[in-house]
């Protein structure tokens, strides 16, 4: 099965990025202290996850400044269905965003 076609594909390390933005907003050097990755990559990420809706730059374009998303939220929450997903090569990914898409929906009807 092709799994190219949508779906989000996200790394541990993404992962443990929205984790930390659960605490509150920060910025990649701070990340970087609590995740022991490279703050380049850590920029790279967080660029990602802005595209991917997962987090979202807090003011001015320069400050560096990130918090998390409702959407990140949910995948963080269901990592462990992503995990299964994305093992399964049967299974596409975007069955993942589907899933996120569906969770978000509901809490926005509570």
């Amino acid at each position: 099965m092709d799994r190219s076609n949508g779906g989000m594909r996200l790394r541990d390390v993404d992962f443990e990025i929205l984790n930390v933005l659960t605490e509150g907003r920060n910025v990649a050097p701070n990340i970087d202290d609590r995740i022991d990755f490279e703050r380049t990559y850590i920029n790279t990420r967080l660029s990602v996850l802005t595209d991917m809706g997962l987090a979202e730059r807090i003011g001015v374009e320069k400050s560096g400044l990130y918090s998390i998303t409702e959407r990140g939220r949910v995948a963080l929450e269901l990592r462990d269905v992503y995990d299964e997903i994305s093992d399964d090569p049967d299974r596409p990914l975007v069955e993942f965003d589907d899933l996120v898409r569906e969770q978000l929906a509901e809490r926005e009807n509570e």
